[in-house]
């Protein structure tokens, strides 16, 4: 008899297992954002819009370009830009042509870019080379990118890109796990632990691709030291 409910046991456990892991892969993946939006309002010297002006959007690398119009607001709208610099240039009819240049775009940036053009001959141009880093005014959401110089010229200890994530304001590495020799470290999550403005290690979603890595105990992913090389 006592046989018997062993194997019932087991035999719930396993059925457990199975719905846990159907509803584990039912889930719904998190998108991943990988393109940039430029947005802005064209006004000329006094602060009035214009409405109508041409906009074009070149891409540096690729002297690909997006060209748009200015709605009967003076709003421009250009989303699903991919991440790298950009030349935007604005003419308006009796208007000098405003031409901006080192225009960055990161990854998921939603860019406010406001351009503001002088009265004159649409012939004469106006280049302004030295853009300030632009604000995020678009969205309220708290967000940093780790810009490619960085990623390779800081001494990693490791190459482990988890590193990077301390340089980020709000962002503390904390030590809560056993250590590596202690007898119930397997049962725990091996990652880096990564407070970010003062929530678990848990509450951290690690997306590669659009798909969640997350170890098994949804704590980052890593090896038995906690580091993520490459």
């Amino acid at each position: 008899m006592h046989c018997l409910e062993q194997q019932r046991f087991r035999a719930f456990g396993i059925a457990t297992g199975i719905l846990l892991g159907f509803s584990l892969f039912c889930l719904p993946a998190n998108a991943q954002v990988s393109e940039a939006r430029l947005t802005g309002v064209v006004m000329d010297s006094s602060g009035a819009i214009v409405p109508g002006a041409q906009i074009s959007i070149t891409n540096v690398s690729t002297e690909t370009t997006r060209d748009l119009t200015t709605n009967e607001s003076g709003i421009y709208n250009a989303p699903g830009l991919p991440a790298g610099n950009y030349r935007v240039k604005v003419s308006a009819q009796g208007f000098q042509t405003e031409v901006r240049t080192g225009v960055t775009l990161t990854t998921g940036a939603e860019q406010v870019l406001n351009i503001t053009l002088k009265i004159g001959n649409i012939s004469q141009q106006v280049v302004v080379t030295d853009v300030p880093p632009q604000v995020q005014l678009s969205t309220a959401a708290l967000s940093d990118v780790v810009e490619s110089t960085s990623v390779r010229e800081l001494p990693l200890n490791g190459r482990s890109w988890t590193d990077l994530a301390a340089l980020t304001t709000g962002v503390s590495v904390i030590k809560t796990q056993p250590p590596v020799s202690a007898s119930d470290r397997p049962k725990r999550g091996l990652g880096a632990e990564l407070s970010i403005s003062g929530g678990r290690p848990q509450q951290n979603s690690y997306l590669l691709d659009g798909i969640n890595i997350n170890d098994y105990s949804n704590a980052g992913p890593g090896s038995i030291l906690g580091g993520n090389l490459g």
